[in-house]
């Protein structure tokens, strides 16, 4: 197994569909690296992709851009984006923290968080992805109007962002404690992450959030 995530990591600057140092492509992610003009969505912290690739696929008016650390995982998704075709995927190995020196303000029009990481080390609750420092991160990359989306099995990690948005300001716009029993959109329930399957075999609700910021001013 660790002799496979070391090939993957070798061969991931092979695939055309995956920048690892994406210098010079700063507000000009449509244009330069997926040619087009279309809306730009971000994954954040993506693993193996199942969300991008399925987003690109089955909307082809957007791109999807998966973003995550870890090479071998982003390898996975973008060999399967590759094999499908999909023009319209693309993945960044970056840290979530470095997301503004590679995306300009305003760039960026909606925003997916599947299943982060709901318990960073004791004391460093700024890392969580819906903390008050990364909304801020968001925020300044967003179009006006731009939406983000939460998917999550964990109680706390809900729970603490709905107390979050609350005191930022945010606006809420979908709330769904288990999105199973609530929800049609098929992005939403059609798409699934091997974590969200896991979860759902498990007996696990999944809860959902959607949520954006006011205009300035």
């Amino acid at each position: 197994m660790a002799k496979q995530k070391l090939i993957r990591f070798a061969a991931l600057s092979s695939l055309a569909n995956v920048r690892q140092e994406p210098d010079g492509l700063r507000g000009r992610w449509a244009a330069d690296f997926f040619h087009n003009e279309h809306p730009l969505i971000l994954e954040l912290g993506c693993g193996r992709g199942d969300y991008t690739v399925a987003l690109a696929q089955g909307h082809p008016e957007i791109n999807v851009l998966g973003l995550d650390i870890k090479g071998p995982r982003l390898w996975v998704g973008a060999s399967r984006a590759l094999e499908l075709q999909l023009g319209n995927a693309g993945f960044v190995r970056t840290a979530i923290e470095q997301i503004e020196t590679f995306f300009a303000p305003g760039e960026i029009a909606a925003i997916w968080i599947t299943f982060p990481d709901p318990h960073p080390p004791a004391g460093r609750r700024k890392k969580r992805l819906t903390s008050p420092r990364f909304l801020a991160i968001y925020r300044s990359l967003l179009q006006p109007g731009g939406l983000i989306h939460l998917k999550t099995d964990d109680e706390g990690l809900y729970y603490y962002t709905l107390l979050t948005l609350r005191d930022e300001g945010a606006e809420l716009l979908a709330d769904l404690p288990d999105l199973y029993t609530g929800a049609s959109n098929p992005d939403l329930t059609g798409i699934q992450t091997a974590y969200e399957r896991r979860h759902l075999q498990e007996g696990k609700s999944i809860k959902y959030i959607c949520f954006r910021f006011p205009a300035a001013g």
